[in-house]
């Protein structure tokens, strides 16, 4: 009998820790999904009833050329942050994989910006871009060089909100890397040193395809994250100039909260949606071709 009761213990116990996360996960994740889905077909400007209207808000979005600007930017900012991230992290991390006493201190002052909120990151980067008093500027004024425009001229807003968001996040790359470095085999690398491999050649041919792993995993986590790109852009440009930089993410927001346009909102944020699901998918599959694990 007593068997009996720890094995019914045993049983639903790990279900009552995982309950509050379940409930949370439901409430708050995939209920609101489930509605933002329904309310996609339909049009509401959050007051009285959504009216249905099928597919109306899909087909209006893919039929307006400011939609289509707006996936464009919402790539064209993904391709320069997964790139920045992943190549000013990894290096960050290299240069920093080094035994020094106070080597801790810089990986939390670089890693600072992480955890830094994106708002304070915007404002203080707009103090630095701006077009007379910025910081930048004036240093460039006083080399004589060109002092652009850098979020009023809409060819170079986004790649600079795109950059800034690459400053801002580099650390959280960095730290994965350093991982990934430090569970290589010192072995490994002794033995690279042992067959007269130089610096470049161990980099290149031992310790960057062992990595590839963490390579993958900074790859997928930088992809999804180049999406999230809301508070900046709204601390920054608010989707200007002449809507350069404004993204899918951004879009959902303007359309919601500001033109009221729930149903249409909802509809983008679909699109955003499945955009990410499918790269994420892509990812995962060259993943299993490609990735090897560290030995």
């Amino acid at each position: 009998m007593k068997n009996k009761k720890l094995l019914w213990h045993g049983r639903f116990t790990p279900w009552v820790f995982l309950l509050p996360t379940l409930v949370g996960l439901l409430v708050f994740r995939l209920i609101p999904i489930v509605w933002a889905f329904i309310l996609s077909f339909t049009q509401w400007s959050l007051l009285g009833s959504p009216k249905f209207v099928g597919l109306v808000n899909y087909f209006e979005a893919f039929k307006t050329d400011t939609f289509i600007q707006t996936i464009s930017n919402t790539i064209e900012f993904s391709i320069i942050y997964v790139i920045g991230s992943i190549l000013f992290g990894l290096i960050l991390a290299v240069l920093i994989n080094i035994k020094l006493k106070s080597i801790a201190f810089f990986r939390a002052l670089i890693y600072l910006p992480v955890v830094t909120s994106a708002v304070a990151v915007g404002i203080v980067w707009n103090w630095i871009l701006g077009p007379n008093l910025g910081l930048l500027n004036s240093i460039l004024e006083s080399l004589n060089l060109p002092a652009p425009y850098w979020l009023g001229d809409p060819k170079l807003a986004l790649t600079t909100v795109a950059s800034v968001q690459v400053w801002k996040m580099a650390g959280y790359s960095m730290i994965l890397f350093l991982a990934g470095l430090q569970g290589i085999s010192e072995q490994t690398l002794e033995a690279a040193i042992v067959d007269g491999a130089t610096k470049f050649q161990r980099f290149f041919k031992v310790t960057l395809p062992m990595l590839t792993p963490t390579v993958f995993f900074v790859l997928t986590v930088s992809i999804i994250d180049s999406f999230k790109n809301f508070e900046l852009i709204y601390a920054m440009t608010k989707g200007g100039p002449q809507n350069s930089t404004n993204t899918l993410v951004y879009d959902v927001y303007l359309n919601a909260f500001v033109y009221y346009r729930v149903g249409y909102a909802s509809s983008v944020a679909f699109v955003l949606l499945i955009f990410v699901g499918l790269l994420t998918i892509f990812n995962f599959y060259i993943k299993k071709n490609w990735a090897q694990p560290l030995e």
